[in-house]
């Protein structure tokens, strides 16, 4: 099920891309238009806590959130994905109550006052394309597109998102859902 790029999907990479950045990746594109595309890969979880990158926020302290690889381009760059009702000061829309931005005050509040459904995740680094690149991509069959839905980007196994993407596309991909992690991946 392909669907046309733009912001709020997921492109799932291709048994097929080998690029180690992207080999069994799932990104949820942010940002796509005339000037390129911006998306963070949101299934590679690192042993890294949200604590670790922003010690001056005391909240964060025993926080077991962790930050994910969410791209090579500026890997000391701080991207935080949001589900709230509504989003927080400087962030973009993405989809459905999901925002993009680097808002700190608004995870001190989710952590403070828990809403239903109030979650984030954060990502060092992002997953870049110049105009057109993107598009090139997908002629020459690297990535599938699906619509991103929040359950799969804050409630699900992060670490088997991709397997269990290829599952339910059907015996065409199934086959390829339990392929072994390249240990080559970034």
């Amino acid at each position: 099920m392909d669907i046309p790029l733009g912001k709020g999907i997921f492109l799932v990479a291709k048994p097929s891309l080998r690029d180690p950045n992207f080999c069994q990746t799932v990104i949820l594109l942010c940002e796509h238009g005339p000037d390129g595309a911006l998306g963070v890969v949101v299934n590679r979880p690192t042993e890294i806590s949200i604590a670790e990158v922003l010690p001056q926020v005391p909240v964060l302290e025993g926080q077991h959130h962790k930050v994910y690889t969410g791209g090579p381009v500026q890997r000391n760059h701080l991207l935080i994905l949001y589900q709230l009702p509504q989003g927080p000061d400087d962030t973009h829309h993405v989809f459905d109550g999901v925002y993009l931005g680097g808002n700190v005050q608004a995870i001190e509040e989710i952590l403070k006052a828990p809403e239903p459904n109030a979650n984030f995740r954060a990502f060092m680094g992002y997953s870049g394309w110049a105009p057109g690149q993107l598009e090139n991509e997908m002629k020459t069959g690297s990535w599938l597109t699906l619509p991103a839905d929040s359950a799969s980007m804050f409630e699900r196994d992060q670490a088997r998102l991709w397997s269990d993407i290829l599952r339910s596309l059907g015996d065409a991909f199934a086959m390829y859902a339990d392929m072994p992690v390249d240990p080559n991946m970034n």
